[in-house]
C-alpha cells in the first residue's frame, strides 16, 4: 500500500500530513485507513502533547477520490464511507489537541477532516467548497451544521458556492488567516504554546468542551465539575499554580 499519510513525532508534537500531492490529496480508502492508524498511534503515545494536521502540495485536500468508485457496487461504497467516518472520528476523538493547517482548495472530505480537528488555521487564498449533493452523494451534513449553523450549512451544500479564507473565518470554519508563507511557522508556534500547558489539564479541557457541547448548561457545569475533580487528583493543578506564581508580577502574586 502506497504511503498516503506521513507521521512524524518529535519533541511532543505529532505532525500528520496528507501525502497524495499528485492527486491533490484526494481521499481514497487507503488514505482513510492510514489516517485512522496514524491517530490511533498518536493517541497511544503518552509523549504527544499536540497534533498538527496539514497537506502536501498545492492544496490541502480536493475531496473524495471519486475515480476509485468506478465499477464498484453500493455495498463497496457503504464500506468506503464507513472507513471515512472512522477516520474523521479518530481525529475528533484524539485526546490531544488537533490543529489543522489548511491551504489552497479544501473540498468536501477535506472540509470534513478540517472540521474533525479542534480548530483550523488557514493560509490566505484558501477556499472551501462542500459539493457533495452536486456530485450525487451525501456528506458534510453533521459536522458542518454544528460548526456554522444549519441554515448556512444548507446554503453551502445546496449551492456548491466557494468560500474564501476570510469568509471561512467569519463563519467559524477556521479561527485565523495568515499569509501562505507563514502558515507552517504559525502552526508550529501554536503547537509550542499548547505544549507548554500540563497535558492532563488540556485533555480534560478538550473532553469537557466536547461533552458540554452535546448537552445543556446545567449538565455542562456538572461535566466541568467532574473534570475539575479528576484534575485535582493529578499534579497538573499544582504545576499551574507554581507556573503562575513564577511568572506573575509581585502585585499579581499577592
Amino acid at each position: 500500500m502506497d504511503e498516503r499519510i506521513r507521521l512524524d513525532i518529535t519533541a511532543g508534537i505529532a505532525r500528520v500530513q496528507l501525502a497524495r500531492p499528485d492527486a491533490r490529496n484526494a481521499v481514497d480508502l487507503p488514505l482513510c485507513l492510514q489516517l485512522r492508524e496514524a491517530f490511533d498511534e498518536i493517541d497511544a503515545d503518552e509523549a504527544v502533547r499536540v497534533v498538527l494536521l496539514s497537506g502536501q502540495g498545492p492544496v490541502f485536500c480536493a475531496g473524495a477520490d471519486l475515480k476509485e468508485r468506478t465499477g464498484k457496487d453500493a455495498s463497496w461504497v457503504r464500506r468506503r464511507r464507513a472507513a471515512s467516518f472512522a477516520a474523521y472520528a479518530a481525529i475528533a476523538a484524539c485526546r490531544r489537541p488537533v490543529v489543522a493547517l489548511v491551504h489552497g482548495a479544501v473540498v468536501g472530505s477535506g472540509g470534513e477532516i478540517t472540521l474533525a480537528a479542534d480548530f483550523a488555521i488557514a493560509a490566505e487564498g484558501t477556499t472551501f467548497r462542500f459539493p457533495e449533493p452536486h456530485w450525487g452523494t451525501i456528506g458534510a451534513t453533521q459536522r458542518l451544521p454544528r460548526a456554522i449553523g444549519p441554515r448556512r450549512a444548507k446554503e453551502l451544500l445546496f449551492t456548491n458556492r466557494p468560500v474564501g479564507a476570510e469568509k471561512a473565518r467569519d463563519l467559524g470554519l477556521v479561527v485565523r488567516v495568515v499569509p501562505q508563507a507563514e502558515l507552517t511557522d504559525v502552526g508550529e508556534a501554536t503547537a509550542q504554546d499548547i505544549a507548554k500547558a500540563p497535558p492532563g489539564a488540556i485533555a480534560l479541557t478538550k473532553r469537557a468542551v466536547d461533552l458540554g457541547a452535546e448537552t445543556d448548561l446545567d449538565r455542562g457545569i456538572r461535566i466541568e465539575m467532574a473534570a475539575i475533580e479528576q484534575n485535582l487528583g493529578t499534579s497538573d493543578w499544582r504545576e499551574g499554580v507554581d507556573r503562575f506564581r513564577a511568572a506573575a508580577t509581585p502585585e499579581e502574586a499577592e
